[in-house]
This record gives C-alpha cells, structure tokens and sequence, in this order.
C-alpha cells in the first residue's frame, strides 16, 4: 500500500511539472527568494473564474500558473485536520518541491487550487508576504455552471485531475451534523452548498494579505480591476487589463433563463443569507 502511495505521489508531481515546466525553460525570472515568498493564492469557490485570473496573472511577465497543483489538491483533506503550523509546513513542502523540479523557483508562483480556500490560513501562515485574490461570484451562476459539469450528479462516473471521485457522495467539507441532509439533497442544493462552504472557508484569510475580486466587476470593467490588482502585484496594469479583457460576460445571470424555479428555491432555502449579505440577492 505505501509503495502504491509513492507510485500515485509520483504520479502527480509528474504531471503537474510537466504543466508548469515549459514556462521556467522560457523565463528564468529574479531573484528565487523573492519570488517565493510573494507568492500568490488564488482562492474561491470552483466555477467563480479561478482559473480565468490565475491565468491572467500568472501570464505576466515574472509570474508562472502553476495551476491546480495535484500533490496540494490531493492532501488538502489531510491538511485540514492538522494544526495549522504543521498544515503550512507541509503546504509549503509541497509548492516548493513543485517548483523546483518544474524550474521556475525565480518566477513569483500562482497557485489557483479552490480547495485551498479551506486551508488558506495555512497558506497566509506558510508564507506570510503571499497575496490572496479571493474571487466572488454570484452563487446562482456557480450553480448553474456546476449543473453543467454535472460534478456532482447521482451515478456520475470520472475523477478529477487529482484522482478524487465525482458523484453525489458527501465530501469532507460538508457538516458532520449535515453529511444525511447532503446526500438527500437535490444536486441544485448540493450545488449551492459547495460555492457557500468555499466562499466561507476563503473569507478566513488575513484580510491584511487578501484582495477580494468580484466576477461580475471585472466583466464590467477589466480596466479598473487591473489597476486595483497591478497595485497590489506590482506589475504593469496595460499588460494585467489586456490579459483581463478576455472575461466572459454573457453567463452572469444566466440562473435567471437557466434555473427552474424549483432550483431557485432550493438555491434559496440553503443560501438565501450569503447571497444577500454579498448583494446579489
């Protein structure tokens, strides 16, 4: 069993340095301590433009997208049950293991895993001069594009880059007093309640380190959310806004054409709350 664990570990380290590789044999970058330590955390819920901005920023030049690092996605749970020294020892292990065997240890890293909203304290811990973008967006969308994907349907087959199932099971993060009620649940529900417990979990970050984007402010305006992420990234805001500009517009509000109003209510019943504290209901 522990020689098959090495074997899977391996296995993921593999595929993500053959992802991130090719950027460290064309841009070698700065000074390595320095980059490590500013580092950058994207965080949200999944289906919230995650990977639109990590991508826009770690396309900068000086800054590497590393991704949804599959050895960090795969020992999240883990990490989530330890004390929090111990979890940012081990996160940080990890990332720079990644990056050196990738070779981009003197390009700042981004790192774009959703799941490590449930362990961002960790992170801000691991490295205390990292930048967490934490993204937000209108959680009857996410449920709408989680409905897509179909992630989370009953009898749906598959697994994800780092292996861990999909279906209707109930996942780690859900309430323990709750785990009956989750897998009862309508998949609109199931839905809803992955983009409440990830946005929850992110919200927990130092607010010193983090810098909150909302999805539907950088649709309307790439130009002034690149001025807000320049400043804080220190990189150039033409470059940032042009990268930005490539945002999608035409989903937000799609739960209004999208949804039954069945799922609405049910999206309602076990979010109403957040979605009116965050403005969008």
């Amino acid at each position: 069993m522990q020689a098959l664990n090495v074997i899977r570990r391996a296995g993921l380290y593999g595929r993500t340095v053959a992802r991130v590789a090719p950027r460290g044999w064309r841009e070698q970058g700065g000074d390595p301590q320095l980059a490590t330590e500013r580092i950058v955390f994207v965080v949200g819920s999944p289906r919230s433009g995650t990977t639109f901005l990590a991508d826009a920023v770690g396309s900068q030049p000086g800054f590497v997208d590393l991704g949804e690092v599959r050895p960090v996605k795969a020992q999240i749970e883990r990490w989530g049950s330890l004390p929090e020294r111990e979890a940012a020892e081990q996160l940080r292990a990890t990332l720079e293991r990644v990056r050196r065997l990738s070779f981009v240890r003197g390009l700042r890293p981004v790192e774009q895993t959703p799941e490590l909203s449930f362990v961002v304290s960790a992170a801000a811990r691991a490295y205390p001069r990292a930048t967490v973008l934490h993204i937000v967006r209108d959680g009857r969308d996410v449920v709408c594009s989680l409905l897509e994907k179909g992630w989370l349907a009953a009898a749906r087959d598959g697994a994800d880059d780092a292996g861990l199932p999909y279906g209707d099971y109930v996942r780690w993060w859900v309430e323990p007093e709750r785990r009956e009620e989750f897998l009862r649940a309508s998949e609109a529900t199931r839905a809803v309640w992955v983009w409440r417990r990830y946005l929850t979990a992110a919200r927990a970050a130092p607010p010193e380190q983090t810098l909150e984007v909302r999805y539907e402010e950088l649709a309307a305006d790439p130009g002034a959310v690149a001025e807000r992420l320049a400043a804080r990234l220190e990189t150039d805001r033409a470059r940032l806004g042009a990268a930005l500009s490539g945002v999608h517009s035409r989903s937000i509000g799609r739960w209004r054409r999208d949804l039954t109003p069945e799922q609405v209510e049910d999206v309602e019943r076990e979010a109403g709350a957040l979605l009116r504290e965050l403005g969008y209901a």
